[in-house]
Parts: structure tokens; sequence; C-alpha cells
């Protein structure tokens, strides 16, 4: 199929053939990363701005290295050096961005939408790379890159999201994506992170989460978010580790074959032991490294898949 999109905002927007194809060339590119010399022309000439109004690491660092390594050019802003501090609207901010002719906007924003709003005022393309609670369909797509990777399919497995699913917009992109593509996904957690209503995303509540961990073929495991939480949910994170992490003990019970997930940042001791951090069962490092390799697909469907489907 023919890309025909001009943004890429969530995964509810997207079709099957849709992920399928952005996983299908992410595969492809991986390879350019493990070559001596990483970099290849396909977006020479093309400009990239990443504007994050929000503290990332992983995903800015990685949209950046994926820019770089198609032979775009990338600028990074973010909220402290932007007009925003001075009282310029986000919409005057991103409209005197385009007037620079990019090709392509990265945005992450705390507001849930902001990538959407920016979309409806902005010619060139542009990319959600988290919206508040939203969405974070980059991350949603390379957990699935990873999962197919390592599985060879997505079709049929068990996917369980464990954790502040409440305050979590990748745990609402996974459940859409795993989901769309046959999966089964299960979330558990403390009932005061648990939103209400997340069935309607396809994603069943388990209260038990020994049961969700020990049928779970994915175990994604999720940070608490104090940052969006008006008060920590829980006594302690003691209390939290012991009910609800994945500890040593709880460890022992998953399938030999499973594969352990975390989008990042990780708080270990917390949601998560070292031994299943760094274990066998663990992906995490391999997901940051498909991140690229997705990301890399993103640009190039966006900025180059119109031109090379034109010279099919």
């Amino acid at each position: 199929m023919r890309w025909t999109k001009k943004d890429i905002l969530d995964i509810e927007s997207l079709s099957t053939d849709e992920i399928t194809l952005l996983l299908e060339t992410a595969s492809g590119l991986k390879e350019i990363s493990d070559r001596p010399v990483k970099k290849v022309p396909t977006l020479r000439g093309k400009t990239i701005v990443l504007f994050f109004l929000e503290p990332s690491t992983r995903t800015r660092i990685s949209f950046d290295i994926a820019a770089k390594r198609m032979s775009a050019d990338s600028i990074s802003i973010a909220a402290s050096s932007s007009s925003i501090v001075k009282g310029e609207t986000l919409i005057d901010t991103a409209k005197n961005i385009e007037a620079m002719r990019p090709d392509i906007l990265v945005v992450r924003h705390s507001y849930a939408g902001a990538p959407h709003l920016l979309s409806k005022h902005l010619d060139i393309s542009v990319i959600n790379a988290g919206d508040g609670m939203h969405a974070h369909p980059s991350q949603a797509l390379l957990d699935m890159m990873t999962v197919r990777e390592v599985k060879g399919k997505l079709e049929g497995l068990q996917v369980a999201i464990i954790g502040d699913v409440a305050h979590s917009r990748v745990a609402r992109s996974d459940i859409v994506g795993f989901t769309k593509m046959g999966a089964s996904v299960c979330v558990s957690g403390p009932p005061t992170m648990i939103p209400p209503g997340i069935e309607s995303l396809g994603a069943r509540i388990s209260a038990n989460v020994d049961a969700a961990v020990e049928e779970a073929d994915v175990i994604i495991m999720l940070r608490i978010q104090k940052e969006r939480q008006q008060r920590f949910l829980m006594s302690s994170e003691r209390e939290y580790s012991f009910r609800y992490g994945l500890n040593r003990s709880r460890l022992q019970r998953i399938k030999p074959d499973a594969l352990i997930m975390h989008p990042g940042p990780m708080n270990r001791g917390v949601e998560i032991a070292p031994e299943a951090a760094d274990g066998p069962f663990s992906v995490i490092l391999e997901q940051v490294t498909n991140g690229v390799a997705l990301r890399m697909a993103m640009f190039y469907l966006l900025a180059g898949g119109k031109r090379n489907a034109d010279s099919d």
C-alpha cells in the first residue's frame, strides 16, 4: 500500500494496514543502525523540527538520531527556549516555525490534543511525540515492533499492562494498537490508577496482578507518574512494589517465554525489580533500539513516501 496520511497523531486513526506498513518499513530500515557508517541519503534536504514542551530523554534523542540517520537536518526547540515563555500562543509559535519551511514538526506537549490542534493549522506534517495522558503513537508502534520481532506475530498474544494506567498515554496507545493487531490486552494495578471506562478501548481489567502476569505473553510495566497525580495514590512505594510491582517472587510465576517491557524511565525497586529489568525475559533495551528504526520509518513515509510511491 501507499502512505497517504499527512500526520501521525494517534493509533486510533491508523488502520491495521498502515500499522503493518510502519512496522515493516521500520524492520527494513533497522539494519542501517548496524552499519559502520550509520547514514543513508534518503531524506537529504528535508528539515525536521523537534518541538518538545515536556522533558524527554529516549523519545527526543531517538527522533533526533532517526532524522540524522536519514540525512535530514534536525532542529530541537525546548519550551524554555521558545517564545511561548514570552506569551506567544502555541499556534503562533508553530506557524512561525512553518514559515521557515521545515517538512515535519515533531511535538510533545503536556496538554492532550495539542498536536491534533496544530495539525489542523499547519500544512506541514505533524508527529505526536506524546500529548498529556492521551497518546504516544511512536512508543506503541515500537512496542509492537519489538514483540513482533521476537514472537513473530501479534495476533493471539496475551498482553498485560501493569501499573499506573490512568496517567499513562503509553498504556492507552498500547491498548488500542495491540488490540487492533489481534492481541488480547488486560490491565491491572491499584484501583485508584485504573481509569473508568478503559474497557472501551478494548482492554479487560484484572483485579489480580498475579493472574495477569502468569497468563501474559507480554508484560508491560508502567511507572507511577507522580508528576500527573494530585496526590500519591498509594500509601508508600514499598507497599506498591509488594502489591503491584514485578518483584522477584512475581517474576518466578511468569511464562518461560514471556517478554518484559517498560517504556521508561524505570523506577527500579518500585514497579520493576532489577532481576526483571536486566534478566533474560527483558527486551527493554531492544525497545529503545527499535525506537530509532520506527521513527526513521515515520520520517520516511511522511517526508519521502509520496516521492517514493510516485517513482514506483
